[in-house]
């Protein structure tokens, strides 16, 4: 017997259909579906300005078709343009940068839904509703860009990962706990987040996100400038695979400071 619920769109009704079969009850299937998308993201601190999350709110509202509320978590909310739904970082004197990404595993989330977290050093080309339909209630992230050297690299890339809130808690509360010690231990937040979610993740396909400098670039030969930081020597032209929708900027340049066009036409 066929069940429809008001107002499903079939897309919904198929994820309704998946996690019934997967074993969940109906009344948890019904309040996933029916909960929220977010998309958030973090800034800290004064390494980007607000340009970045600007510019990030205006590539997702150009690529994203499904209904969602954009967050931005900050302690420094200025500049950053009225629509965006701005909620405060903690204050702690132990947890800085990237140090703040196990807070969107905290229980006690103010938002309540599906979270997709961007970075704000990326640039969205092309439809992004993949993100939030692949693998429905999966946490899900990239396979570190390592992978561009050595084929079967099983790290976490932390630029773009998908949670159900109120999943995998004990990466915040673990973390709270001894950030000093952990911050210390671990090279960054994704390696932390990998040593608490070993099982039941979902790596994105590779092609969907790209990292601009090693996949998409070919790795060019980089020289730093008068300020110390690396940028490409040369003007290029990246090679875009039709399946990809995210270009990431990890370490040197970020996009401000690219000059090849593409970037110039994309990043605004």
């Amino acid at each position: 017997m066929k069940i429809y619920l008001p107002n499903e769109t079939k897309e919904q009704r198929k994820q309704r259909k998946a996690l019934l079969k997967q074993g969940f009850s109906s009344n948890l299937v019904v309040e996933s579906i029916a909960a929220k998308n977010y998309v958030v993201c973090l800034k800290w601190g004064t390494k980007y300005g607000s340009e970045y999350v600007n510019k990030l709110y205006n590539m997702v509202n150009r690529n994203l078709t499904i209904d969602y509320e954009f967050v931005c978590y900050t302690e420094n909310s200025n500049g950053i343009d009225k629509n965006i739904r701005i909620e405060p970082l903690p204050i702690s004197s132990n947890i800085v940068g990237w140090w703040y990404k196990p807070f969107f595993f905290n229980p006690n989330l103010s938002l309540k839904g599906t979270l997709l977290f961007l970075d704000l050093d990326l640039i969205i080309f092309r439809n992004i509703d993949n993100l939030f339909t692949y693998k429905p209630n999966s946490f899900c992230i990239i396979r570190d860009f390592n992978r561009y050297s050595s084929k079967n690299y099983q790290k976490f890339n932390s630029s773009v990962f998908r949670l159900t809130t109120g999943t995998n808690n004990h990466v915040y509360t673990d973390f709270i706990k001894d950030a000093t010690n952990i911050s210390r231990r671990f090279h960054g937040d994704q390696d932390w987040i990998k040593h608490c979610i070993t099982t039941n993740f979902e790596f994105w396909p590779d092609e969907w996100i790209q990292s601009y400098k090693w996949e998409m670039r070919n790795r060019p030969q980089m020289a730093r400038d008068g300020s110390g930081k690396k940028n490409f020597i040369t003007i290029g032209e990246p090679n875009v695979l039709t399946q990809t929708s995210i270009a990431v900027f990890h370490g040197d340049p970020n996009p401000d400071a690219c000059n090849d066009p593409w970037v110039k036409q994309n990043w605004r």
